[in-house]
């Protein structure tokens, strides 16, 4: 009985596996990531997908650059956790809000004066310090370079030359990690 189940746990998820490579291809995926997101925000399997991937790579699972935000809520004051992508410019790390200024986490760092933690495996306080605008276009090319999911959200190919993120920098917030205090 266990090795029927497993073969077909296995199938099942090669399965669900193909059906996303097909989705990753279509133009629902190119054209904003219909899947999970509706109008920039993301929808009930959005919110339940981020929690599973905060959950996972909270605890160390993928690699060093998916990680989990702790942040606390601008309103509620309650702790948020959600999944994002560590991108690296120089010797430096950031975070992109590849929904740009909606996205929640944003008010929420700005509400905290860039207080927040970073959990992979283990959890690290840092100060997010926000770049000015002038300064972000190569950040948000480098972060396209690894954040695969976010390429639907940001409307420059990654390939593109620096001038095409020159001109939509300005609506897509980047934060420098660095240490607190």
């Amino acid at each position: 009985m266990p090795r029927r189940f497993s073969a077909r746990l296995l199938l099942a998820l090669g399965a669900l596996a193909g059906a996303y490579g097909l989705y990753l291809r279509s133009g629902a995926y190119r054209n904003g990531n219909r899947l999970f997101y509706r109008d920039g925000r993301p929808n009930r399997l959005g919110r339940g997908v981020g929690r599973l991937e905060a959950l996972l790579y909270g605890c160390g699972a993928g690699p060093s650059f998916l990680v989990a935000l702790e942040t606390t809520g601008h309103r509620s004051g309650k702790p948020r956790v959600i999944p994002v992508v560590l991108g690296e410019f120089g010797d430096e790390q950031y975070l992109v809000s590849m929904l740009g200024e909606r996205s929640p986490w944003v008010h929420n760092i700005r509400a905290a004066d860039g207080r927040a933690a970073i959990r992979h495996g283990s959890r690290r306080q840092v100060h997010l310090a926000e770049v000015a605008p002038e300064d972000r276009a190569p950040v948000i090319k480098a972060y396209l370079g690894r954040a695969l999911g976010a390429r639907p959200h940001i409307p420059v190919d990654h390939d593109a030359p620096i001038e095409d993120f020159e001109r939509i920098a300005a609506t897509y917030p980047v934060f420098r990690v660095e240490p607190p205090g």
